[in-house]
């Protein structure tokens, strides 16, 4: 089984984790195409890099390769809205015959499965960016309820931020009676701690990088059981 995984330009965090999370799943490989992100903002510039044509593009260039499933490992449509990554799905569909997951996608269907309705939410994004994702996740029923951010705009930036701090940051929104927490955002190193910190804190921990795997191997017609011992999520 082939993935095929739409990866923002400056991500640095993405290819290395979504490597180890398959080191043991004989048979599945991914496979990866970028375009050009650069910054996280609510500028014209910022808001113009998720243009559906350079993401079909990429999308194109996947389906070369014969892949099974293509994803968006983004998390832009938490601050455009989920109706965004779903027209985008139905895009890549029509594009290329191939079924298509994104990570926001993920992420709310996680939600649904578990009932979460109080999530702690961790970014490193700035203020404005995290105010809209939270006004979104609330509108669809998922409450950030807790919420810490790094203030941070610059995509490569975010690879450099700290396990300890991304983890001190899980730790701070599950004190505050988070239900689950959510690492959103690709870039952020949150995929190796799942385990511990699920462990740590009673309560799941869905990263942005394990829930993109988890969502493109679900529409791609297989168990993601079979990815062992990377949290619960892979359970569901």
């Amino acid at each position: 089984m082939r993935l095929g995984m739409l990866t923002p330009s400056s991500n640095t965090r993405l290819e290395p984790a979504t490597a180890a999370l398959l080191r043991d799943a004989d048979g599945i490989t991914a496979h990866f195409s970028r375009f050009r992100v650069t910054e996280i903002t609510l500028s014209a510039a910022g808001l113009g890099q998720f243009d559906e044509a350079p993401i079909l593009a990429a999308s194109r260039l996947l389906a070369d390769a014969k892949v099974d499933a293509i994803a968006w490992n983004g998390t832009s449509a938490a601050w455009l809205g989920f109706p965004r990554d779903e027209a985008l799905c139905a895009r890549i569909t029509d594009a290329t015959g191939i079924p298509a997951a994104t990570a926001v996608l993920g992420f709310r269907e996680a939600f649904t499965r578990v009932a979460i309705r109080r999530v702690g939410l961790v970014t490193p994004y700035t203020g404005d960016v995290q105010e809209k994702i939270r006004a979104n996740w609330g509108a669809a029923g998922f409450d950030c309820t807790a919420e810490r951010h790094c203030g941070l705009s610059d995509n490569f930036s975010f690879a450099e931020v700290p396990e300890d701090e991304v983890a001190a940051m899980a730790r701070a929104v599950a004190a505050e009676g988070a239900e689950a927490v959510a690492i959103v955002c690709t870039n952020m190193a949150g995929t190796a701690l799942v385990e511990t910190l699920e462990a740590e804190l009673g309560i799941p921990v869905f990263d942005s990088i394990a829930v993109t795997l988890w969502a493109a191997l679900r529409a791609a017609g297989t168990d993601p059981g079979r990815i062992a011992g990377q949290g619960r999520l892979f359970r569901l």
